[in-house]
């Protein structure tokens, strides 16, 4: 049953709350316009600089390429409405696909491959095993900026086959010391949908040096699709039903004779666990005869008798020096730690079956939960000189980056080895120049990946024959290129062409464990290649008084790719390697249509195709054509998101937003003529829309008073890419949810 007047109460609450504080505010003070108006130009000219892929601070209009800056204004505007750590990017940025509101990032892509994801530059996840959690690993409200580069690149490393998003940490701008404390309640009006936040961040600044503390905790209670149905736990992991506890710590100081250099460090610790009160109910899609009534997966109270709960467990220690002044340029020294731990719900799958071992489930079945284990370790080491060989115009972009990063993963509850321990160690060194001639700006650069895999001899499950593998090392390098030109057509409009590569290595964790067959080495697993993208894109940006466009597109292909798909005997995700060819198109629009409105769109199109079988071995015969369509797993269908934003008083602003997913049909076949064999594919996806509305209201001396409604119209859909048969895969969406939140400045 719809919660109707639970929601007209909430917003006579808001209401009510908005008229009482209007008569409470004190007259505002006069303000200096011209002061304004140059914080204003401050503030833009921010937006519009990146240190992404750069290491020091350069122009979006001199980088060739497709680049989103998400702001501190949209990540708190989503912030009111969801705590789900990746709903900004999918609001935001065009080629990022649906969030899927969970723990995990399943089916969340950048144009349909693998985004290296980092936080101040420290790359988060292990390029050995990707668990798909690496986009829960901080609080949101310690965010300053989000940087996304589009496109395969190479600039900050390994794993970047669909771009990078870089997550800026706050960082104080003026002297003294401020403090801010942020609490928030959500609800869907059920007796434990209720959830809650308190963040408190301290920042100072005195001279030379400042400093950064927040801490935060987030309680989640459990989530209803939009019939009043609870919802499943997701079998990666699951926000609803979960606590999140976060502390960050960052200081730096100045120094030198005009403050050129700088020191500085932090520490991040963070963890966001299951609350084990609730478990899976697996529904069912529709089937003729064995489910006529189909229905998402959904929850139960209690708890699957020794489990333990899933969680993400990430510390970081990160450590930079800046020096402004060093050889007439501009280094930065970067080292860091980072520890990551994930552990996943449990599953009585049968690759976790072993009859030599009792089994612990009241079922008679095994029950394991498997966990991945990540430390990395890394220096990076850049510097950047402007005006080279004296010519004006001429910048050089060198350094070297090292990392060596170690992983593998178990089966937590009965400790058997399932993925080896692997280490990878790399060492890049890179260059760039960049010329800017007039109103053409033309880039281009090297990095050369030499990097060893070294993996341990191990013996696989019982599920896979306990097969002997003997361990070895393998080496990865190759050189990757890119080239670009920006064009300022005029001081509004610009042009850009640009060709990039970027270097990956597959879920290396995921071929190890499916060894079945006797007499296998390491070096003899082709899988383990690696994936060498490469992106051709062209764009328009248009920036106007009150209007700015942007808009491109993309072809970006691998010989040798990887694309996912669930295995008939297992349920559980397998890699394929073949041929993947992905193209695009994307569009952002922002209408500042007067001081108190804005419109916002979004819009991207994206498709995939690969092939049905990859080369022979024996050389039989050759991998398949491009003939194959990549599904909602790979690539999103194609989206639109349209805000609409009124600042109605000096002191308030209503944001209405909505995000389309469209309905997908895909088909493809082909014909093998060597064994005679046909092949064929088809998926279909029901898209959706769903809208979502916030308000804010500051209220002089007091704070400020914000409601968010996710999902306002109380929709009920299925997440596209749960939509695709898959094992428990079956889960609907969050139903309407409010927030009120009271934030405070002082």
């Amino acid at each position: 049953m719809k919660q109707v007047p639970a929601a007209f109460g909430v917003f006579l609450l808001a209401a009510a709350v908005s008229a009482s504080v209007q008569a409470q505010q004190n007259t505002p003070l006069p303000e200096d316009k011209a002061a304004e108006q140059e914080r204003g130009k401050e503030a833009v000219n921010l937006d519009r600089m990146i240190v992404t892929g750069t290491r020091a601070p350069k122009s979006v209009e001199k980088i060739p390429g497709a680049i989103n800056v998400v702001s501190k204004e949209d990540i708190q505007r989503t912030l009111l409405v969801t705590e789900d750590a990746t709903a900004v990017l999918a609001r935001t940025v065009p080629g990022y696909s649906e969030a899927s509101q969970a723990m995990s990032n399943t089916g969340e892509n950048l144009r349909g491959r693998i985004a290296l994801r980092l936080f101040d530059g420290v790359p988060q996840g292990s390029p050995l095993r990707e668990g798909t959690r690496n986009a829960t690993f901080t609080d949101m409200g310690i965010v300053e900026r989000i940087e996304v580069i589009n496109g395969p690149s190479a600039s900050e490393g390994i794993g970047a086959a669909g771009g990078i998003i870089n997550y800026i940490s706050t960082q104080p701008s003026e002297d003294g010391t401020k403090f801010r404390l942020v609490t928030r309640y959500s609800t869907q009006f059920k007796d434990d949908s209720a959830g809650w936040k308190i963040g408190a961040n301290m920042s100072h600044k005195k001279d030379d040096f400042d400093v950064v503390v927040g801490v935060s905790r987030i309680d989640r209670g459990m989530s209803y699709d939009g019939d009043g149905v609870r919802l499943g736990m997701n079998t990666s992991g699951s926000l609803h039903d979960s606590e999140a506890n976060n502390l960050f710590v960052k200081a730096g100081f100045n120094f030198g004779e005009a403050g050129e250099k700088r020191l500085q460090a932090s520490y991040s610790d963070f963890k966001i666990e299951g609350k084990g009160n609730y478990r899976q109910v697996d529904g069912c899609r529709y089937e003729p005869v064995w489910c006529e009534d189909p229905r998402p997966n959904t929850s139960e109270r209690g708890h699957l008798f020794e489990t333990k709960a899933e969680f993400n467990d990430f510390k970081q220690f990160n450590a930079v020096y800046t020096d402004a002044d060093f050889l007439g340029g501009t280094l930065v020294l970067n080292g860091y730690w980072a520890d990551q731990a994930m552990r996943y719900p449990p599953e009585d799958g049968n690759d976790r079956q072993d009859p030599d071992i009792p089994p612990n489930g009241p079922d008679g079945r095994i029950w394991d939960q498997s966990e991945i284990r990540s430390d990395k370790r890394g220096l990076r080491a850049s510097w950047t000189r402007p005006d080279l060989f004296n010519i004006e115009g001429l910048e050089l972009h060198a350094g070297v980056d090292w990392v060596k990063d170690t992983a593998d993963q178990r089966l937590a509850l009965t400790d058997r080895l399932w993925v080896p321990p692997m280490e990878y160690i790399s060492l890049a060194p890179y260059a760039q120049l960049s010329y800017e001639i007039g109103p053409v700006t033309i880039s281009g650069g090297l990095r050369r990946e030499d990097g060893e895999l070294n993996v341990d001899s191990y013996t696989t499950t019982w599920y896979r024959g306990r097969k002997f593998v003997e361990g070895g090392t393998l080496s990865y390098t190759d050189t990757m290129k890119n080239l670009g030109a920006v064009w300022q057509i005029t001081p509004q409009l610009s042009a850009f062409v640009a060709y990039g590569e970027g270097f990956g290595l597959p879920n290396v964790g995921i071929p190890l464990r499916n060894v079945d067959t006797d007499g296998q080495t390491v070096k003899g697993i082709v899988d383990l290649q690696p994936i060498i993208v490469d992106n051709k894109e062209i764009g328009l940006n248009w920036h106007g008084k009150h209007l700015s466009v942007s808009a491109s597109y993309y072809e970006s292909n691998a010989d040798f790719g990887s694309s996912l798909a669930v295995d008939w005997r297992t349920n559980d995700f397998v890699l394929n390697r073949a041929p993947t060819r992905i193209k695009g198109y994307e569009a952002t629009v922002d209408w500042y249509v007067n001081d108190d409105w804005k419109v916002s769109a979004v819009y991207a199109h994206t498709e995939g195709w690969t092939s049905f079988w990859t080369s022979d071995l024996e050389g039989r015969w050759d991998a398949g054509g491009l003939n194959k369509p990549m599904g909602a797993l790979d690539t999103n269908p194609d989206k639109l998101v349209l805000t609409a934003r009124w600042k109605f008083s000096p002191k308030g602003d209503m944001t209405l937003s909505s995000a389309t997913q469209m309905s997908r049909d895909l088909y493809g076949s082909d014909y093998r003529e060597y064994n005679d064999t046909s092949f064929e594919y088809e998926e279909h996806t029901t898209g959706y829309t769903l809208f979502d509305f916030s308000m804010n209201y500051s209220v002089d001396k007091v704070g400020r008073f914000s409601l968010g409604v996710e999902n306002l119209l109380d929709k009920q859909y299925i997440l596209t890419w749960s939509q695709v048969p898959g094992f428990r895969n079956y889960w609907a969406g969050r139903g309407r949810m409010y927030s009120l939140t009271y934030e405070r400045s002082f």
